[in-house]
């Protein structure tokens, strides 16, 4: 990197900014910031504990979005109004003598938006997550919640106003799969890198001696068992909870030792909300409960990572679906500790899963393919023996630690230094 001087030098100032810090830089943010000589800044809005190598500086809001302000206007005011936010806390740590060669950043809530008004110098390294269009993607792809009214287009329109300014403005742009980074128009995808955040292979493995206790339940797993598992942030549409609900009655009828442990919260992180009040979880589980043996059934919620490991490890068939849209880290988790995995045949699992190589795909909208897959998974584990280590071998292909984190940190460095990446383009 050159200093103010203009003499070239070997570490980097760097500026990493997440709502949520630290986000998609847990692994790469503390690589750099362990690294002789780098000074790391990180923005993000809540309390986090200090990392070592790493600054950490928060900004909060001053005022929320305007009462009564225009609906199509709502989401680009709330982007602005962290993006002044975020603008101010950098303004003092400018004022403090911070000057970064690079701003790598997850523009999602709209942060990042004025910072190269603040350090024109600086480069910027934008994360595009999922760029929104109103067909060909998640919008319209489950006929059973369809957007309702000509605003709800419009507004699909305008939530991309800020990727928009984003791709302007950015140096340099990565997306983790190349299908989330086909969303970028072809403009700006002479300049977009295709890396993954990276799976720790290492750590995520399978385990044979591997145990779980459901202890509301009073029931203890072990590898071997007929183990389902449903793994989301939030039990929704968005990630076919309700096409899975429905498979259930099928796999525990057919498999009677079969027990299924579903993981996620009651939320909503995609969509919108039931109208009537109840959880997506409530929702879809009411609609078949009677036909459930609920005693194998285990709703566990969110639960600590150590435990979410062990229980794949555990798992006898990895039920992973959903819409068109970004895919989960937990497809790749379940592929690199060895489970049998049914996937959606959808585009974002198509680009890691291959039917009959190394898992078995089946229609995101049919109950009966996905039961017919679990079952078959569930009875003949040694057929799936093959397809477990090849969806093991394929998670390689991201692995953290000799794959993607030094990717990551080439694109870095080249990026700050105003070189043209050499690592893969979408």
């Amino acid at each position: 990197m050159l200093n103010r001087g203009g003499r070239q030098t070997d570490f980097m100032r760097v500026l990493f900014v997440h709502q949520n810090f630290p986000g998609q830089y847990r692994h790469i943010a503390p690589a750099l910031g362990q690294m002789p000589g780098n000074e790391v800044v990180a923005l993000g809005m809540a309390e986090r504990p200090q990392m070592p190598g790493i600054r950490y500086v928060r900004y909060g809001l001053k005022r929320t979005s305007t009462p009564g302000i225009h609906a199509l206007a709502e989401d680009f005011e709330a982007k602005v109004i962290r993006a002044e936010a975020a603008a101010r806390a950098c303004l003092r740590l400018k004022a403090e003598g911070f000057a970064p060669d690079i701003i790598v950043a997850h523009p999602g809530w709209g942060e990042t938006l004025l910072l190269k008004d603040v350090w024109p110098d600086a480069k910027q390294l934008s994360f595009i997550e999922f760029n929104y269009s109103a067909a060909g993607a998640d919008v319209g792809f489950d006929p059973e919640f369809p957007l309702v009214g000509e605003d709800a287009h419009f507004k699909i329109r305008l939530k991309n106003a800020h990727n928009f300014l984003t791709f302007e403005h950015s140096d340099w742009l990565i997306s983790p799969t190349h299908w989330q980074g086909a969303q970028v128009p072809a403009t700006y995808r002479h300049k977009l890198s295709v890396i993954h955040d990276g799976i720790d292979t290492d750590l995520i493995k399978p385990n044979p001696r591997a145990t779980i206790s459901l202890n509301r339940d009073g029931v203890n797993l072990k590898p071997g068992d007929e183990v389902v598992t449903f793994v989301n942030r939030n039990l929704e549409p968005y990630r076919g909870y309700h096409m899975f609900m429905r498979a259930l009655p099928e796999i525990l009828r057919r498999r009677p030792r079969a027990r299924v442990v579903l993981v996620g919260g009651n939320g909503v992180s995609y969509g919108s909300a039931p109208k009537d009040g109840r959880s997506y979880r409530e929702m879809f589980l009411d609609e078949v409960k009677d036909r459930l043996d609920l005693s194998r059934v285990h709703f566990v919620g969110q639960i600590p990572y150590p435990i979410f490991l062990n229980l794949l490890q555990v798992s006898a068939a990895h039920v992973y679906l959903t819409y068109p849209f970004v895919l989960s880290w937990s497809l790749l988790e379940a592929m690199a500790a060895g489970c049998a995995v049914i996937g959606s045949r959808t585009q974002p699992v198509e680009e890691v899963l291959r039917h009959r190589e190394n898992g078995v795909l089946v229609d995101f909208f049919s109950p009966q393919e996905i039961a017919d897959a679990t079952v078959d998974a569930l009875a003949r584990p040694h057929a799936h023996r093959d397809l477990r280590a090849a969806a093991r071998r394929s998670a390689k292909a991201y692995d953290l630690k000799r794959v993607c984190l030094p990717q990551h940190i080439q694109l870095i460095e080249a990026v700050a230094a105003g070189r043209a990446p050499s690592v893969t383009r979408g």
